[in-house]
């Protein structure tokens, strides 16, 4: 018999993913590739499931607890969202303090709100406790990222960035490794020769000629 369950199991389709966004904020964070514009998009939506909880808590209607798990599923993987936007541009040295400033002013309201859902106690909070839970560790730890100062966390950011790329290159064969090497090292010469071409203004003027010298001077 258990060997039938597990057979049926194996067999069984898996269970589609929940998106943790609706369509039109998928379409909202696709116009934004500015960072920071992106964590404050991220940061109103985490606001909006929160505002939703508030509302679902307010009336006792039946099936409620079902919406506010998917709810709150959906607000922390937001919060994820926004660390990982975050992280992503300060190791690409984009300067993201305004968004990093707008998340943690939401999330400062956030949080006790949180603790009062939990601590008010409602009827079915057995249903999505963990949850609960599971969103105010989550706030709590995306606001002291938030708050933190930007020169630490960039210097984890990088810090954590070397040592995932050590480990992947360990997990490496040889002949991989080598061939890695040699893309890391192309990329980082196209680097220089694009970032040398910008330090060369571009000008009007011919060799060797100077500002207020041209043959239209009289």
């Amino acid at each position: 018999m258990k060997l039938l369950m597990v057979c049926l199991m194996l067999a069984a389709p898996a269970a589609p993913q929940h998106d943790f966004l609706n369509a039109g904020e998928v379409e909202q964070i696709r116009g934004a590739q500015e960072p920071n514009l992106r964590l404050k998009l991220y940061a109103d939506f985490s606001k909006a499931r929160i505002d939703l909880v508030k509302n679902l808590l307010g009336k006792d209607k039946p099936g409620r607890s079902a919406t506010i798990h998917d709810v709150l599923d959906e607000y922390c993987k937001i919060l994820d969202a926004i660390d990982t936007v975050a992280d992503d541009a300060i190791a690409r040295h984009v300067d993201v303090q305004a968004g990093l400033g707008a998340v943690a002013a939401i999330e400062k309201d956030m949080l006790p709100l949180l603790q009062k859902f939990q601590d008010s106690k409602p009827r079915d909070l057995d249903r999505y406790d963990f949850l609960l839970q599971q969103a105010i560790e989550t706030t709590t730890d995306s606001l002291d990222a938030a708050q933190e100062d930007l020169g630490k966390r960039t210097e984890e950011v990088k810090s954590r960035v070397e040592q995932e790329k050590r480990e992947r290159m360990e997990s490496m064969s040889p002949v991989e490794r080598e061939a890695k090497q040699a893309a890391d090292q192309k990329a980082g010469e196209k680097r220089a020769e694009d970032e040398q071409k910008q330090k060369k203004a571009p000008t009007l003027y011919r060799p060797g000629e100077k500002k207020g010298t041209g043959a239209g001077k009289q």
